[in-house]
């Protein structure tokens, strides 16, 4: 298994993965890929040879970013770098691919002088194994919002910061 910057050939895959899980996260076209690629700070995919097994697409807070939860954020903290989406393939989840990919983002994170690190995970309709994921990241709740996504789906979101070691 090995973790590299996405490139635009991955774009394919990332949309297949995104739309495998789109339960639980905003839809995600190829259009809507390409300008988030753009602007992200952090763009990375887990591969298994030579396939996508998963992704993570994160911003800085100096980023620009429609995403509420990103502007939550944004609106409260001066450092961080917001996990926009984090999906690993169904057939690979609990194996460790999301792991190496958080592992690489933490590693980032500190690199880049960020002092935490940011998500929101569902909690209505629930996610408990996003729950279960990120607390072992050391994510704590630090408030909660409502979401309206494509569709008018809507969603209650915890929003999550593990604070990051300064040296």
């Amino acid at each position: 298994m090995k973790i590299r910057s996405v490139a635009a050939a991955d774009f394919p895959a990332i949309v297949a993965l995104n739309e495998e899980s789109v339960e639980v996260l905003a839809p995600l076209s190829r259009e809507r890929l390409e300008l988030l690629h753009a602007r992200a700070s952090y763009q990375r995919v887990a591969l298994d040879r030579d396939q996508v097994v998963g992704f993570v697409l994160a911003f800085g807070s100096e980023a620009e970013h429609d995403s509420v939860n990103f502007c939550w954020f944004a609106a409260r903290y001066a450092s961080f770098l917001y996990v926009d989406r984090v999906v690993v393939a169904a057939a690979r989840r609990g194996s460790g691919v999301g792991s190496l990919l958080y592992d690489d983002l933490f590693a980032f994170a500190r690199d880049g002088g960020y002092e935490r690190v940011a998500c929101e995970i569902d909690t209505d309709p629930p996610n408990p194994r996003s729950e279960r994921f990120h607390g072992r990241f050391g994510f704590r709740a630090v408030g909660s919002q409502q979401v309206e996504y494509v569709a008018g789906r809507v969603v209650h979101v915890s929003l999550r910061c593990a604070e990051l070691a300064r040296p």
